[in-house]
């Protein structure tokens, strides 16, 4: 049952006309399409074809991105596509990236080498961050192989003869587990793009078989996004024959009705596959091969690598039972899920091997809009899809066709709503983040020796925090703006000093910038006149057109969360209420144990009563009566 566990354990489009054959259809849709409770409306979003484009007050991304290809085989043709930034290794400056935050990213995951806190989280990692087309950080740490067998009576890892085990490698390759799940819905979307396969038509349509068991209204649409009703795993691996598996999965009875809830399920993309296989005539390894690794020059990217790649694979479980479902002793060089394995190491959900240089390249044909180089897998409106919330219905299970969508348990302060990813139960991850043009790939080992050695994703969101903390955030104004931090479980004050305001028309203004787990962490604006805090409303305004939320934003409560889009608002707040008093105004934010944001930034402070500015963040006696506890000067 490892792709379950993978990718909801680790921790607590519309609809297209049938039969047009004519593809995905009126592309871009209004800019995005929005499922809401099986209903569909057009609603204006951020596309992801925009991303190679950066966003504003996340600083630059370095012009030389765009790069030389690194030998990679690109498809040729007559028509090829523009060309778009392809892979090289460069520095973090090169990135668009701080050094300090990469560093720590490296060290934040060699803490994990050790007890954490009982059993060291995974033998060895490869970590893989990049922006734009610069991979500023490779690196492997801990080892590719260090366990022979798992001894459950004393819960220690028998471990290989020093000589025998086998430090990770850049170029390590691993089980990636349900990050599969990516390549299955990127050749399905394939097929939509090119009219073979149509979102929301029945999944029968294409294999009247699965119709049993009451299924016969689930949608291609409902397989992708996780909403079929599909109960999350069964244990496919007993049947000795296909036959039997796929008796199976045609008896098996819904747990819920079609596009009623969002349950994780290895059963939808497993559905999926055959789908693919039934449409195409190719089983999911060739298609895997001729549609998605050839053509971007994924050459260690595969179902069932062959013997010769052993040495160069890092080792999963001792599988046995209780823990497993089947007697296999160390898996290494084999898929680890039983139901995969069972399927001849190709299926939907799990089974595909691949090091993190190739799936960086696959991030960055993504974030290029489906091309690499000259090499084009998906349209830029298709690559859309992937990155639209079909699952609006479903608050914090945010999915794309295939893809998830902020999920801050993994993807940690990278998270916002255009942030897609995956997780895969061996201990792997990818993240993408349009919004900054970045990509994380951690791979880890963590099931090895034993999958119980792991839990959380600790890790993954340790990375993560700082490969966002490593995209700059430059001042609205000047050369440094107030900083909060990125800590969790805390509570950070910037305090003014006590003003008094004669006008009715006093107000406070400044600059507002903030990226916070939405509704768990908050920034909040107070005031006081010597007693109790109370909220101030105030408005905020987001630069231009083309922002998520244009025009003025009333918040009557005083307080924000969530994702501003990564840029900076200008605030206004009414503070004629306390006319005639002396009141002090802060910001307090605040973050519970869990899970953190960017954190947030606030720039160019100014007090006005009336005509009059009694306080200025911009003159240094004014900006040294700041009182700041938790909050820093911070140039990015």
């Amino acid at each position: 049952m490892t792709g379950y566990a993978a990718e909801n354990g680790d921790t607590a489009a519309g609809g297209l006309p049938r039969g047009t054959g004519s593809g995905i259809g009126r592309r871009r849709l209004g800019g995005g399409i929005l499922a809401l409770g099986g209903a569909l409306a057009l609603a204006p979003i951020p596309l992801a074809g925009a991303a190679e484009r950066g966003a504003p007050g996340t600083g630059p991304v370095a012009a030389d991105t765009v790069a030389a290809d690194t030998g990679a085989s690109m498809g040729s043709g007559a028509h090829r596509p523009e060309r778009r930034p392809t892979l090289r290794r460069g520095s973090a400056a090169r990135a668009g990236l701080l050094q300090g935050p990469l560093d720590q990213l490296v060290r934040e995951a060699e803490a994990y080498l050790a007890d954490s806190p009982n059993h060291p989280w995974f033998a060895g990692a490869v970590l893989l961050a990049g922006r734009g087309g610069t991979v500023a950080l490779h690196r492997p740490i801990g080892k590719a192989v260090r366990y022979a067998a798992y001894d459950e009576a004393t819960d220690t890892g028998v471990e290989f003869p020093a000589e025998q085990q086998i430090a990770m490698a850049e170029d390590t390759v691993f089980d990636l587990a349900s990050i599969s799940k990516l390549f299955t819905s990127i050749l399905a979307v394939q097929r939509i793009e090119r009219g073979a396969l149509e979102l929301e038509a029945t999944v029968a349509s294409y294999l009247p078989e699965f119709a049993g068991g009451g299924k016969q209204d689930i949608t291609v649409r409902q397989l992708l996004t996780h909403t079929s009703g599909f109960r999350a795993w069964i244990p496919l691996h007993q049947e000795p024959t296909r036959e039997g598996k796929l008796r199976m999965l045609w008896d098996e009875v819904p747990a819920s009705a079609p596009g009623s809830a969002y349950l994780y399920s290895d059963l939808n993309l497993i559905s999926l596959q055959l789908i693919l296989e039934r449409i195409t005539g190719r089983t999911l390894d060739v298609l895997l091969h001729d549609e998605i690794t050839a053509p971007l020059g994924m050459h260690r990217t595969r179902y069932n690598p062959p013997a010769s790649w052993k040495p160069k694979i890092a080792a999963t479980e001792d599988a046995r039972p209780p823990w497993s479902g089947l007697e296999r002793g160390l898996v290494w060089g084999e898929v680890h899920d039983e139901n995969a394995y069972s399927f001849d190491g190709v299926a939907g959900h799990a089974g595909v091997f691949s090091c993190a240089w190739d799936l960086a390249v696959l991030a960055r044909a993504l974030l290029n809009g489906g091309v690499y180089g000259h090499s084009r897998i998906l349209s830029e409106d298709s690559v859309d899809l992937l990155f639209t919330d079909f699952n609006t219905a479903f608050p914090g299970d945010e999915h794309g066709l295939g893809f998830e969508l902020y999920q801050h348990w993994y993807m940690g302060a990278m998270a916002t709503p255009r942030t897609a990813g995956h997780t895969g139960f061996t201990g792997t991850s990818l993240v993408l983040d349009p919004s900054t043009d970045t990509f994380l790939i951690v791979l880890g080992n963590s099931v090895h020796p034993v999958r119980s050695w792991r839990s959380g994703s600790a890790p993954r969101v340790a990375t993560a925090n700082q490969l966002a903390r490593a995209v700059p955030v430059r001042p609205e104004r000047g050369r440094t703006a107030w900083f909060s931090g990125m800590a969790s479980a805390s509570t950070a004050t910037l305090t003014l000093p006590v003003l008094r305001l004669a006008s009715a028309r006093s107000r406070l203004e400044c600059a507002l910038w903030w990226d916070t787990e939405p509704g768990a962490d908050r920034l909040a604006l107070e005031a006081s006149v010597g007693g109790e805090w109370q909220p101030v409303p105030f408005t905020t305004v987001a630069p231009g057109p083309g922002h998520p939320r244009p025009g003025p934003r009333r918040h009557p409560e005083g307080w924000v969360s969530g994702w501003s889009g990564r840029v900076w608002h200008r605030l206004e707040a009414d503070l004629s209420a306390w006319r005639g008093k002396g009141v002090q105004l802060r910001w307090r934010y605040t973050t519970d144990q869990l899970y953190v944001g960017r954190g947030a930034y606030v720039d160019s402070l100014r007090v006005r009563d009336g005509a009059a500015t009694v306080f200025d963040s911009g003159r240094p006696r004014d900006a040294g009566r700041i009182g700041a506890v938790g909050w820093v000067l911070s140039a990015d």
